[in-house]
C-alpha cells in the first residue's frame, strides 16, 4: 500500500503542470490535483499493482475537469479565469524567449479546452496517441483531429501575434 501512495506521491509534479494547462488560475489548478489525489487514494484498490499510476491519475484528473466544466457551463459562469496579479507582465521582457513563452502559453489557453487537452496529453507530458485518446476516453482518430486542429488554431493566434508585434515595433 505504502508502494502505491509513494507512486502516486511522484506524479504529482505533472499532475500540477496538467492541471495549469487546463485551468490557468493556479489555486484552481491545485484544487483539482488536490480532488484528483482524493479520489485515487479513495479508489486505490483500482489501480492495479505493478502498472505506472500515471495513466490512472490523468484518467481521475480529466474526468474531474470535465465534470467541473459541466457545472460550470451549467450555472453560466465564466469558465476561463484572469491571469492572477503575480503572473501579468508588469514591464515588458527583456528576453526574447520569456516573450515567446509567454505567447505560446496565451496562444494555448485560447484555444478550445478539447483541443488544449489533447494536446498538453501528446506534446508536453509525452502520452502515445492510444493512451492519451484512453485517457480522455474518446477515439482515436478524434485525438488526432484535435491535435491537428489545436496545431492549426495554435499556428494561427502565434502568426496573428507576431504580426501584431511587428507592427507594433514599426509605430514606434
Amino acid at each position: 500500500m505504502d508502494e502505491k501512495k509513494a507512486a502516486i506521491l511522484g506524479e504529482i509534479p505533472r499532475l500540477r503542470r496538467y492541471a495549469r494547462s487546463l485551468l490557468r488560475d493556479r489555486d484552481s489548478a491545485d484544487d483539482l490535483v488536490q480532488d484528483c489525489l482524493e479520489r485515487a487514494l479513495v479508489r486505490l484498490d483500482n489501480w492495479q499493482t505493478g502498472e505506472s499510476p500515471r495513466r490512472w491519475l490523468f484518467t481521475i484528473m480529466h474526468h474531474l475537469f470535465i465534470d467541473q466544466m459541466r457545472k460550470v457551463n451549467r450555472r453560466g459562469e465564466v469558465a476561463m479565469l484572469p491571469l492572477e496579479a503575480g503572473e501579468a507582465q508588469a514591464a515588458p521582457a527583456e528576453q526574447v524567449e520569456n516573450i515567446a513563452s509567454r505567447e505560446i502559453i496565451d496562444a494555448l489557453q485560447a484555444i478550445s479546452p478539447d483541443r488544449r487537452a489533447a494536446l498538453v496529453m501528446v506534446a508536453i507530458e509525452g502520452f502515445s496517441y492510444a493512451e492519451a485518446a484512453n485517457i480522455l476516453g474518446v477515439p482515436a482518430g478524434t485525438l488526432m483531429s484535435r491535435i491537428a486542429r489545436g496545431r492549426e488554431e495554435l499556428r494561427r493566434l502565434l502568426d496573428d501575434t507576431a504580426r501584431r508585434r511587428a507592427i507594433r515595433i514599426v509605430e514606434k
